[in-house]
C-alpha cells in the first residue's frame, strides 16, 4: 500500500475504507476526524446513529480533501494551458491522455476501485482541462490575455469566460 503525505490542505485515509486520521483545514466536521470519534469501530456497536455519524463525518472529510485536491489540480492545469497558449502548443495531448487512462486504471485496480469509474472520472476532468486550454488559447488569440497567468483562472464547469 502506498503512503501519501498529509498536507495542511488534504488528508487521505490511511487504509481503504478507514476514516481520516487528520483534519485538513476547511472541513465540514473536523471534530469527527480525531481517531477517537471518527472511527466507526469506536462508535458503540449498539448505537447505529453514532456509527452513521462517524461514517458521515469521514465522508465529509474525504469530500473536503477531494475538493482541495481538485482545486490544486486545476491551478496546475491552468498554468499548463497558459504555457501551451504562449508557445502555440495544441490544447490536447491524446498520447498523454492514453497513458493517463492506463495509469489511473492500474491505480484504481490497486485501490480496489472500479477502473471504469476511474476512467470516466478522468475523462470528465480531461474534457474540462482541454476546454480550459482552448479558452486560454482563444483569449490569447483575441488579445484578451497573454497566457502569463495574469488572467483570472477559468473555473471548472464555467463557460470559458472570465468574469
Amino acid at each position: 500500500m502506498s503512503q501519501i503525505a498529509h498536507s495542511e490542505h488534504a488528508a487521505v485515509p490511511e487504509q481503504p475504507g478507514r476514516p481520516l486520521r487528520e483534519a485538513p483545514s476547511g472541513l465540514a466536521n473536523p471534530e469527527l476526524a480525531s481517531p477517537e470519534t471518527a472511527s466507526p469501530e469506536s462508535a458503540s456497536a449498539e448505537d447505529p446513529v453514532a456509527q452513521l455519524l462517524a461514517l458521515r463525518g469521514s465522508i465529509d472529510n474525504i469530500d473536503a480533501a477531494l475538493i482541495h485536491m481538485l482545486a490544486e489540480r486545476f491551478r496546475c492545469t491552468q498554468a499548463v494551458g497558459e504555457l501551451k497558449a504562449r508557445h502555440n502548443m495544441p490544447p490536447a495531448d491524446p498520447e498523454r491522455e492514453v497513458r493517463q487512462v492506463a495509469r489511473l486504471r492500474t491505480l484504481a485496480r490497486d485501490a480496489r476501485l472500479d477502473p471504469d469509474f476511474a476512467e470516466k472520472f478522468l475523462a470528465f476532468v480531461i474534457r474540462e482541462v482541454i476546454r480550459h486550454h482552448e479558452a486560454i488559447a482563444r483569449d490569447r488569440q483575441d488579445g484578451r490575455g497573454d497566457g502569463d497567468g495574469t488572467q483570472p483562472p477559468v473555473q471548472p464547469g464555467g463557460r470559458g469566460e472570465v468574469a
